[in-house]
């Protein structure tokens, strides 16, 4: 990506982290996409039947947005 997106998205994913999961950047940066998946998953009530997806995670930047 030219425009710097996965750059912003990443950093709005680290907040809503630090926000829900109280991990600090090097803990985020350190943890694996099924890592923020388990956490954001158990936050949202989702069980293995209804998975945490891109349409959960956008709700949830909504709800909680940056700034």
């Amino acid at each position: 990506m030219t425009d710097g997106g996965l750059g912003r998205a990443a950093m709005a994913l680290a907040g809503v982290m630090a926000r829900v999961a109280g991990w600090r950047p090097d803990e985020f940066w350190a943890a694996t996409p099924a890592d923020v998946r388990a956490v954001l998953g158990g936050w949202a009530g989702a069980n293995d039947a209804v998975p945490f997806d891109s349409a959960a995670l956008a709700a949830m930047m909504e709800q909680f947005p940056d700034g």
